[in-house]
């Protein structure tokens, strides 16, 4: 039984290995890659946006909406955690639509 599943995972691990010399398999880790490196660029150039903002420009988010004590910095702030929420999301749909099938196709060629 033993000696079965070490073949067994020297199969795999040889499939794998296979799988990750495919130019195909290359080019899918490199547009995801570059991909969620846009993404994480945007998200830093919103939050050091917002964090520069409140380190020399104050008076701008201490400007308060309307007549009430809610200042202009509270709506703000809220943009940037749902900035991430969103670029979160954005990334999670591509994944579910264009990385995985891709991937899961390759996986099943390399299984058979």
């Amino acid at each position: 039984m033993a000696i079965e599943q070490a073949e067994g995972i020297t199969e795999t691990s040889k499939s794998l290995a296979d799988m990750a010399n495919d130019e195909r398999y290359e080019r899918l880790v490199t547009r995801r890659n570059r991909f969620a490196w846009v993404l994480t660029t945007c998200m830093l150039a919103i939050y050091f946006g917002y964090i520069l903002l409140i380190a020399f420009r104050r008076d701008i988010l201490a400007q308060p909406i309307g007549e009430g004590v809610t200042t202009l910095g509270i709506p703000v702030g809220l943009g940037v955690i749902l900035s991430g929420i969103a670029l979160t999301g954005i990334y999670v749909i591509r994944a579910n639509r264009v990385y995985d099938p891709e991937l899961e196709a390759l996986r099943r060629e390399y299984d058979a």
